[in-house]
């Protein structure tokens, strides 16, 4: 039996861009609407299993409360920690570590921020989780709210790209995107 997996990536949050990973920043009020208006339309759901991170469980609390669903945490499907890179944009890694930022976004399996979580172990986590997600509730349709990274390993997957164009998914704050999980754990995009 199919799992209907439905991503919500959390919206905006107070701390701004850049690598946030592991660190537990709130929504903005525009995070809020973000993601508000991204699940207007969408559904109906059976449940909702969200990151523990707060960014996105305030949310799905918020959400279980209005739509009268279950709703869970699962630590399984928080961001990749990017060690001693959290927190820090783009540009300013590029006057510290541009070399190091060069080679995470060549092929981000082959080389790890420092003291940061190996994306090959992220990846066994986050599809460990949604196999777990599987096995409980096949045959459901199920809300995930989670993080940019989680969903551009899964929708990579559900795509068939090569691991060194994980990074090249688009995954917008509010973005929803529609996945099928199969009993062998194949992923498809759409309904």
């Amino acid at each position: 039996m199919t799992l209907h997996l439905d991503l919500l990536r959390h919206g905006e949050t107070e701390r701004g861009g850049g690598l946030r990973g592991s660190l537990d920043d709130a929504l903005t009020a525009k995070g809020w609407e973000q993601m508000r208006a991204a699940v207007v339309g969408q559904g109906p759901w059976d449940r909702v299993v969200s990151s523990p991170l707060q960014r996105c469980a305030r949310f799905a609390s918020e959400l279980g409360a209005r739509l009268d669903l279950p709703v869970s945490l699962e630590r399984d499907l928080q961001e990749l920690h990017f060690g001693t890179w959290e927190g820090r944009s783009a540009a300013a890694l590029m006057e510290t570590d541009a070399e190091g930022l060069g080679l995470f976004w060549a092929d981000p399996y082959r080389f790890t921020p420092p003291q940061g979580e190996p994306v090959s172990e992220f990846s066994e986590r986050v599809l460990s989780a949604v196999s777990r997600l599987h096995q409980a509730y096949a045959g459901q349709r199920v809300l995930l709210i989670s993080h940019g990274g989680v969903m551009r390993l899964l929708l990579a997957r559900a795509r068939g790209l090569p691991r060194e164009q994980l990074l090249n998914v688009e995954v917008g704050h509010g973005a929803v995107f529609n996945l099928q999980v199969a009993a062998d754990g194949v992923l498809k995009e759409g309904t």
